[in-house]
């Protein structure tokens, strides 16, 4: 019989665990010293094994605070489902937040490609800002966002801490324009890295837009999610052709 790699000896071990409920979702798992001396493996094949079990969605590593079981996992509806990222942490019990990363105006002329998705020329303005979006503090999300200034000419930047939507219909913007949506998978840049805490993650990019009751669209976003905590789901059920 095939001796067992070492540093699946280590992600067997954390998997059971899990399994058993002896890891709950959030809590710290030992760290890459004591797992070292636990099993008499090298801190290398370790370090193997923790990756792997990031990248399989077992646990979460954070830069200078260690490796946690992952939390539980978003799933919505394409059709649906119409929540905030804020109502959706709550959903599943964690605390949502923000932190504003960069805050700017930009033309039309410096950001074409939304400025076409809200309509707007090489010379109108649009606010965009780049926050990272976590629960229970633990990030999760990094979201990229261009507000036309024609429609919200002044914004209260100390919002986006928050909820944006909440802040949109406190000013009396609404979505009952509907959105549009675009998802693809992609790996994450140097900086998504830096800002989600993860060494190697795929990502899940949601690109939508959204328009008012006008149909004018107000807002173009840009979310990239950890894959191992949202999911997209889509059924044609019950509309099969007559």
């Amino acid at each position: 019989m095939k001796q067992k790699a070492k540093y699946q000896i280590i992600e067997d071990y954390v998997i059971e665990e899990i399994k058993n409920k002896h890891l709950k979702p959030g809590d710290q798992i030992e760290t890459e010293m004591q797992l070292s001396q636990r099993f008499g493996i090298g801190r290398l094949t370790v370090n193997r094994a923790l990756i792997n079990l990031a990248n399989a969605g077992y646990i979460t590593r954070i830069p200078g605070k260690g490796s946690f079981v992952q939390q539980a996992t978003i799933s919505k509806n394409l059709i649906t489902s119409k929540g905030s990222f804020s109502e959706d942490m709550r959903s599943i019990g964690l605390k949502p937040g923000s932190r504003l990363i960069e805050y700017r105006l930009v033309t039309g002329k410096e950001a074409p490609e939304a400025a076409g998705f809200l309509r707007l020329g090489p010379e109108q303005r649009m606010h965009y800002f780049v926050r990272v979006r976590t629960g229970d503090d633990t990030p999760i999300a990094v979201s990229y966002t261009y507000l036309s200034a024609e429609l919200i000419p002044v914004l209260d930047v100390r919002a986006l801490d928050g909820s944006l939507n909440e802040y949109l219909r406190s000013i009396g913007i609404d979505s009952s324009g509907g959105a549009e949506y675009k998802m693809s998978a992609h790996l994450p840049t140097e900086r998504q890295k830096e800002l989600l805490g993860v060494d190697e993650a795929a990502l899940l990019r949601n690109a939508h837009v959204t328009y008012n009751a006008d149909d004018v669209p107000y807002e173009y976003i840009e979310t990239y999610y950890l894959c191992t905590r949202y999911e997209y789901t889509f059924s044609t059920r019950g509309n099969k052709d007559s």
